[in-house]
């Protein structure tokens, strides 16, 4: 039985009837992205619960067997050269228990949006579209597609018209700006709703991106009721 993530739990609003989960990058955990809940305008949107889950430590190759949280090992600077497969299945499989958790809580699938940055972009991805459960959207910030040569074998029809947002940093020294535009391409190959960004930074957060997400998620999860 996989056991449920660790995390941090945050309330746009009280009595919560959708669900974002975010997914942190290498090196970071919950926190990292737990701030931008206060910097998005959720003003149209309808009372949501944020979940942000911590990684498990291991040793990251790249970084010299340092043990830091992370999803999946990082082998080499190529990023999709060589991939930890086992990794990534493993952490897929934790998401889909706490995916499996909200929806006990009483959040239906097609309530909840799967998000994430770098490495955890990478795993909003993986995990999301092979997912048997149609998820609202997918928010997939900084990262790519891993694993690619399997994806379309792999790939659930479930999700095959959910909204994705994309997004990268066309100064990205990490994930090269390359990487994410070809997961894109492939993606859109294959009859995805791809709605691609791209911003003036490195490997971050653009002010600008942050109104563009409040807008996806606007539209992905509905406005919020209005007593008038």
């Amino acid at each position: 039985m996989t056991t449920l993530l660790a995390r941090i739990e945050l309330d746009s609003a009280p009595q919560p009837t959708a669900t974002v989960i975010w997914l942190h990058g290498l090196g970071a955990d919950g926190n990292d992205f737990a701030g931008i809940v206060t910097e998005l305008d959720l003003s149209d949107c309808p009372p949501i619960r944020f979940v942000f889950p911590h990684a498990p430590s291991i040793p990251v190759t790249i970084n010299g067997g340092y043990v830091m949280p992370a999803w999946y090992d990082i082998l080499g600077a190529n990023l999709v050269k060589r991939q930890d497969a086992a990794g990534i299945e493993k952490s897929a499989r934790s998401i889909e228990t706490l995916i499996a958790y909200e929806v006990a809580r009483g959040t239906p699938h097609e309530r909840i949006v799967l998000a994430g940055f770098s490495q955890g972009c990478a795993m909003a991805l993986h995990t999301g579209l092979r997912l048997p459960h149609r998820l609202a959207g997918i928010v997939a910030l900084s990262g790519y597609l891993p694993l690619a040569d399997r994806f379309a074998a792999e790939r659930h029809a479930a999700n095959a018209n959910t909204p994705i947002f994309m997004a990268h940093g066309t100064q990205d020294p990490v994930v090269v700006v390359d990487r994410g535009e070809s997961s894109r391409d492939a993606l859109v190959a294959l009859g995805y709703q791809v709605q691609w960004h791209a911003y003036p930074m490195e490997h971050s957060v653009h002010p600008r991106e942050l109104q563009d997400i409040s807008e996806f998620l606007t539209r992905v999860l509905g406005p919020a009721d209005r007593a008038d």
